[in-house]
């Protein structure tokens, strides 16, 4: 009968709880970074993620990762784990079944980043159920299972490739054949940034994630039995944090230089860029090297999200692809110049880089081609993509039937406009001082523009998520500003009804915005007609517009007034 060390089997299940604990760090990183209409949808995958991993993994997938080896390839499956045994190891086979799982969740929550705000959830569950089930455990049995790489001499400790690359590489061609979210790129290929709701949220996100990857690449040691175990555990502790601090850095540093000012989006991508970028050598590699890979991988991620955002013009509203497929195979890469035993710095022998490179190329084809394939089949049955209108209006609402994330309140969203450089004075006009060139007005009066035009307020009230569309049909009218403002309210239909733990939710006061003009030689019939244009529907919702009578602007900087303070010229 074989007997299990209590400290090493502690340490695989505490290990197995830290990995637990990066998914909810994964939900608020990829929440964060996306818009608030999107958020309730985003956490649903993530848990979703872990609930499908769990089950597929256990009935198929460990089997085909860590059975027995089948000419290098593939493990003989071993349905429902009935057969796995640990051999010598400190601990039973049940714990290593759960360490392994949460390992496996963790690479198919990857791909939920950078496909969000516009895939069905029917379809996601689907993808990740075949990544738990067999594109994952295939390659990891390459790696880890006992297969032709790890015979070779691969090495990647906790899974710069086998887990960060291998999602990052799905998540590249997910959002590659998704196609961008709307409004995401001009007709002329320039990029529209489109900004998470909540930074805070994000940071949150990554702190946790930075906590849980102690025990990600800490706990892999899978033992803390005997003093040179320990002194490893030691050293993953401070190679895993050096590289996280220093990828921080950098990135910092290269957005303050490259933008004029330090991006918190970037740097927090640079925090998660150094522990992907470390995870495959954390053992191997000094503090020095640990610095030198943080280092690398904190330039590597800024330039690898702006290339594949701005060059490739594939959408990832997260950098999942930059932070974990890049700099997943170059954390895996660099372990071969910087392993202080065989690395080509240390050794001066480029056999293990060469490995370590063939190691990379390998399981990327292989999981391009399983990934490509699946995402082909799924978008030629049930499709990948929710429609236009229901990107829209947000996957919260049309998904879920979930009115908002955020009950009762609005969160900040985008800036959705700028204001005009004029000064509106609307009825009843407040006198103002006029410009020392113009004689002084004893009283207010109805302001008529020099070319007969007279001053007329348009405002429009409609959803947050039309405002891109609407945007777009007023600019070629030639206007020259425009005041957008959040606000809460609700029509005829008195709110919206969703759903809430299967009851009924009024929402009585409903976020919207309204975008306010004030037009001189622009007919305000024609602002009144490219409104009803992008936002006709024809249901409850589309919006409301008021045109009202203007008694004068005033250009504060200059003293203008009228038509010379609002410039407008007519298509």
């Amino acid at each position: 009968m074989q007997h299990f060390s209590s400290v090493d089997t502690i340490w695989v299940l505490l290990g197995a709880a830290l990995v637990f604990f990066m998914q909810p760090g994964f939900a608020m990183v990829e929440t964060g970074l996306t818009r608030a209409k999107n958020a309730g949808n985003i956490v649903m995958k993530n848990v979703l993620d872990l609930c499908i991993g769990t089950v597929a993994f256990w009935i198929v997938g460990f089997g085909l990762m860590f059975g027995t080896d089948v000419s290098g390839f593939i493990g003989i499956p071993d349905f429902f784990v009935k057969n796995f045994t640990t051999g010598t190891a400190g601990y039973p086979p049940m714990a290593y079944l759960i360490f392994q799982t949460v390992f496996c969740a963790t690479s198919a929550t990857i791909v939920s980043g950078a496909m969000a705000e516009r895939t069905k959830f029917s379809t996601y569950c689907l993808y990740s159920l075949l990544i738990s089930l067999i594109i994952y455990p295939i390659s990891g049995h390459w790696i880890w299972g006992g297969g032709w790489l790890s015979e070779m001499g691969f090495h990647d400790f906790a899974g710069s490739t086998a887990v960060h690359m291998v999602g990052g590489i799905c998540a590249f061609v997910g959002a590659k054949m998704l196609g961008a979210r709307i409004g995401k790129y001009n007709d002329d290929g320039s990029v529209n940034a489109i900004p998470g709701h909540s930074l805070t949220l994000a940071a949150l996100g990554v702190f946790i994630l930075w906590f849980a990857w102690f025990g990600f690449n800490g706990c892999s040691t899978v033992s803390m039995t005997g003093d040179e175990v320990l002194e490893s555990a030691g050293l993953i502790f401070v190679t895993t944090n050096m590289a996280a601090a220093v990828a921080t850095m950098t990135a910092m540093g290269v957005t303050w230089i490259r933008y004029g000012k330090p991006d918190v989006s970037m740097t927090l991508n640079g925090a998660l860029a150094g522990l992907v970028g470390i995870t495959a050598g954390c053992d191997l590699v000094s503090p020095a090297g640990a610095l030198a890979i943080g280092l690398i991988c904190g330039v590597l991620v800024v330039y690898a999200v702006e290339f594949i955002d701005q060059k490739l013009k594939v959408d990832d509203p997260v950098g999942a692809v930059a932070v974990h497929g890049c700099c997943g195979a170059a954390g895996t890469i660099l372990t071969g110049l910087f392993a202080t035993k065989d690395g080509l710095l240390y050794s001066g022998n480029p056999h293990f880089l060469l490995i370590q490179i063939l190691g990379v190329v390998v399981v990327a084809i292989y999981v391009a081609i399983m990934i490509t394939i699946v995402f082909a089949i799924l978008r030629s049955t049930i499709g990948l993509r929710v429609t236009a209108e229901e990107e829209i209006k947000g996957l919260d609402i049309t998904e879920h039937g979930l009115a908002s994330a955020y009950a009762d309140f609005m969160p900040v969203t985008e800036v959705l406009g700028t204001s005009s450089s004029a000064a509106v004075a609307a009825a009843p006009a407040v006198a103002a001082p006029a410009p020392a060139s113009a004689p002084a007005s004893d009283t207010p009066h109805a302001f008529v523009s020099k070319d007969g035009h007279p001053l007329t307020r348009v405002s429009i009230i409609t959803s947050r998520e039309r405002f891109d569309s609407l945007k777009a049909n007023l600019e070629p009218l030639g206007i020259t500003g425009m005041t957008v403002t959040q606000v809460l309210g609700y029509g005829i239909q008195k709110g919206h009804t969703g759903m809430y733990r299967g009851a009924a939710v009024a929402s009585r006061l409903l976020p919207k915005i309204e975008v306010s003009l004030v037009v001189s030689a622009i007919p305000p019939e024609k602002i009144v007609a490219a409104a009803k244009r992008a936002l006709y529907t024809g249901h409850y919702g589309d919006g409301k517009i008021f045109v009202s009578a203007i008694d004068n602007v005033i250009k504060i900087r200059t003293g203008e007034e009228g038509f010379d303070a609002l410039q407008d010229k007519p298509e």
